[in-house]
């Protein structure tokens, strides 16, 4: 065994035994953060400097020295091995942070089982996914493929449009990125239902006009002219659309995926377009990245294609660092941490 991985097993934070914030406990503050040294958006990290001791790299053994006694551990650009790694090297976490949104990638059992609280960056790509969502949309009621080809032809070809006014869009995992979709469907005068684990939750949400358990996925299907996919993927929800659902869904009607690619029985999906049952697709995630080029999605005139981008703005890494310096100032003072992650339930 390596003898920067010799540590004794993982002992419970010790903000069960005391408060957070007071000077003698903040005085020694570490702050382990995994990313290449060299990341551009690191030195937002000065910020903090006067009341943490940040230790950075993308090794494990880059932290042998600080490792022992760090309480806050930010996993910036780190692959899961190292995340890892790092993870059981220090017994005395208090809080755990990643830069991204999804974490089915990042969540091992002893980190689920751990009792140290894990954050997210829950909210920094919402709004940009939410617009995907509308140009989505727009893009099949108004058919821009064929005004594309027109335009590309010189040829001046009228057509019958649609409107998204009066139409039904049934969002699949109404989280926070879920919500943003709902905001601008809104805004476009849509009826939009919901379905989401605990249903409960959005029963007063004045967006939603009803909103289902996942039991009730079957039953909101059939009343949707479009379906977007924002759920997390967990055990649960891996396919969560497949085969019989687009059965269920109404003919012609498309389907968004701005969740986790997964979510989605890709071949499931390929067949229902194939076929002409649903209307179109538009995809920014899939089951695997990147898109392998023989893939059949990418010769379908009613698919439209996002490289996992559809969220990657020219702020989002600033947006993104500064809700973890948002959140440490929370954990200096002692107060609630925001984006506290689920980890039994994924998210």
């Amino acid at each position: 065994m390596p003898p920067w991985l010799n540590i004794r097993r993982f002992a419970a934070p010790r903000s069960i035994f005391r408060a957070r914030g007071s000077l003698s406990t903040m005085r020694d503050l570490t702050v382990l953060v995994i990313s290449d040294p060299a990341d551009p958006y690191l030195p937002m990290l000065d910020t903090i400097r006067d009341r943490a001791h940040v230790a950075i790299g993308n090794q494990p053994e880059r932290f042998a020295a600080h490792a022992a006694s760090a309480r806050v551990l930010l996993n910036w650009a780190g692959k899961r091995a190292v995340f890892e790694q790092t993870f059981h090297m220090a017994p005395h976490l208090e809080w755990i942070h990643s830069r991204y949104a999804g974490l089915d990638s990042v969540l091992f059992p002893e980190l689920v089982r751990s009792p140290v609280p894990l954050t997210n960056a829950r909210g920094v790509f919402s709004q940009s996914l939410g617009e995907f969502v509308i140009l989505g949309m727009l893009f099949f009621a108004k058919d821009v493929r064929r005004l594309l080809r027109s335009q590309a032809a010189a040829k001046w070809d009228p057509f019958t449009v649609t409107e998204l006014r009066g139409q039904t869009v049934g969002i699949v995992g109404y989280g926070d990125i879920g919500r943003a979709a709902a905001q601008r469907a809104r805004a476009m005068h849509m009826r939009i239902l919901a379905v989401r684990r605990q249903p409960q939750k959005s029963q007063n949400d004045p967006l939603v006009e009803q909103t289902f358990g996942l039991d009730g996925l079957g039953e909101m299907l059939p009343q949707c002219d479009y379906v977007v996919c924002a759920a997390p993927l967990t055990p649960a929800t891996k396919h969560l659309m497949s085969r019989a659902q687009f059965r269920q869904m109404k003919p012609g009607a498309v389907v968004l995926n701005v969740g986790r690619g997964p979510v989605i029985d890709e071949a499931a999906l390929i067949e229902a377009l194939q076929e002409g049952h649903l209307g179109g697709a538009a995809l920014d995630v899939f089951e695997v990245e990147p898109l392998p080029p023989d893939s059949p999605l990418f010769g379908m005139r009613n698919v439209l294609i996002s490289p996992h981008s559809a969220d990657n703005t020219k702020t989002w890494l600033s947006e993104a660092m500064q809700c973890f310096l948002d959140n440490f100032d929370r954990f200096h003072r002692g107060q609630p941490l925001a984006n506290l992650v689920d980890k039994h339930a994924g998210y």
